[in-house]
């Protein structure tokens, strides 16, 4: 790998991919009980709500760093799913 790509990646957590993430979380939310489904090649999370009504889609966004969901106007950082599964919660119970 050359500099430029060591550099673009330096960030980036090892080895985690945002399926890899996206199952950490789903893992979470399964634990406070809320039903939530990988879907698209794990891609993203479809988040169902207490009540009827539309799912909560979440993906990994901003280069697999944050968990985001309605529209990237609510985020968390990808390193904290337990921390995003306790907000997907209550952001769903509304």
């Amino acid at each position: 790998m050359n500099s430029i790509m060591q550099t673009a990646v330096a960030g980036f957590p090892p080895n985690r991919d945002e399926g890899d993430m996206l199952v950490r979380l789903r893992d979470q939310l399964t634990n406070l009980g809320v039903n939530a489904e990988l879907r698209d090649n794990n891609t993203a999370l479809m988040v169902h709500k207490l009540e009827p009504g539309m799912p909560v889609w979440v993906f990994v966004g901003f280069g697999g760093a944050y968990y985001s969901w309605q529209n990237a106007e609510q985020r968390h950082p990808a390193s904290d799913p337990a921390g995003a599964a306790k907000l997907l919660a209550e952001y769903i119970a509304r």
